[in-house]
């Protein structure tokens, strides 16, 4: 059996990749892999047992010893208990983003990601799923906005939430998380040569799965 289709979403934090992969997902009637999110329940976890963020060796392999799973209605389980809203939070965001720079930590979660791949056929989103884990997707998009619009949709879904958060404060960290994806040594932030940009500044939500469809349509041939 040849091995299930991919299409991938990739780009900086808050530029609607995850609404936008699910949605996909649940139109065409595959699985879903939010990449971020196993970097932040790593996060979480390490937190929760006095791990350095700074030691690569002890994240990798405490990597392989989560049961994460993801629920139909976008929730998300550690161990029997929904980490969906804890794994959101100013602090595991912070730490996400320096785990995720760890050369270990990054092998460590490559076969774990790839695992998702199933038939009928996979939805990934993160930062280096076209580029890096799923090189050989069938369509790769790469999605972008304005630092100041992402502030304001993560300041509104934080809110939402029930979670504390001041916007000056998000636009620091989104400024300072860009920095770091962009320049770590493995696995930098970046569009893969073959995938499609979108810059979801001024679109709705609608409008842009409504683009995205129509771009795999024309890929597929119709």
């Amino acid at each position: 059996m040849s091995e299930a289709p991919v299409i991938t979403f990739d780009g900086p934090s808050a530029t609607g990749k995850g609404t936008i992969a699910g949605r996909v997902a649940e139109n065409l009637g595959y699985h879903l892999l939010d990449s971020g999110a196993l970097y932040r329940v790593l996060a979480l976890a390490s937190h929760r047992r006095k791990i350095d963020p700074r030691n690569g060796a002890a994240m990798a392999a405490l990597a392989p010893e989560l049961p994460v799973e993801f629920l139909p209605d976008g929730g998300i389980r550690l161990q029997e208990e929904d980490v969906s809203i804890a794994i959101r939070t100013g602090l595991v965001d912070e730490l996400a983003s320096r785990i995720a720079a760890l050369p270990e930590v990054r092998k460590a979660l490559l076969p774990w990601q790839r695992d998702f791949r199933r038939q009928p056929g996979l939805i990934a989103e993160g930062r280096d799923m076209g580029a890096v884990v799923f090189s050989d997707a069938t369509v790769k998009f790469f999605l972008t906005a304005s630092v100041e619009v992402r502030a304001n949709r993560r300041h509104k879904q934080l809110i939402d939430k029930g979670l504390g958060a001041r916007l000056p404060d998000l636009l620091r960290d989104l400024q300072a998380r860009d920095r770091r994806d962009e320049q770590r040594s493995i696995s930098p932030l970046r569009s893969a040569s073959d995938a499609i940009e979108i810059d979801t500044s001024q679109s709705s939500i609608e409008q842009v799965v409504d683009l995205v469809m129509r771009s795999i349509a024309a890929k597929r041939g119709g």
